[in-house]
Order: C-alpha cells, then sequence, then structure tokens
C-alpha cells in the first residue's frame, strides 16, 4: 500500500462546527520532497516542502503540524502521532 494524499483536521473548537485549520499532505510520485499545505478557515494558506529522506526535517514538520492543528504546543508522544503520518510519505 502506498499513500498519496492525506487530509488532515484541526481541533473543533466550542461552538464551531468545522475545524479553523485543515492540512493536506501530499508526495507527487517520483519527488524527493513532501507537500504539506496548511488552510485556514479564513482563506489563509501556507506550502511547505519536507525532504522525503530528512528524518530532522520530517520531525520539524511534525511539531509544525501539532501545535497548529492542536493549537497548543504539545508533548514529545503527540508530536510522534503526526510524525507517524508523515512517515508514510517518507523514503
Amino acid at each position: 500500500m502506498k499513500i498519496y494524499k492525506l487530509e488532515l483536521a484541526g481541533q473543533i473548537k466550542p461552538g464551531q462546527c468545522i475545524p479553523d485549520v485543515f492540512a493536506t499532505i501530499h508526495r507527487p510520485l517520483g519527488d524527493d520532497y513532501v507537500n504539506v499545505t496548511l488552510r485556514w478557515a479564513d482563506g489563509h494558506e501556507k506550502n511547505h516542502s519536507v525532504q522525503a529522506d530528512d528524518a530532522g526535517d520530517l520531525w520539524s514538520m511534525a511539531e509544525c503540524l501539532q501545535e497548529i492543528l492542536d493549537s497548543h504546543k504539545g508533548t514529545n508522544s503527540m508530536i510522534h502521532d503526526y510524525y507517524r503520518v508523515l512517515q508514510n510519505f517518507a523514503d
């Protein structure tokens, strides 16, 4: 099995129906980079390119995803959950 694209949703805040932020993780066939796009409900978007064979780069992106999607700075085990997701796209 190979995963090419995955959508993640941030936390739903009290009184809201949908999350404030979403993340799309995508690695095109043959590309050396994992592309991560963060999209906020207000239309703001930020793109990241992560080296697919660099564990440090993947961990850094996992830290970013965890803090943005969970709306707080998390523990190593929380970050590791996101790191495992990113590993699906790694070399």
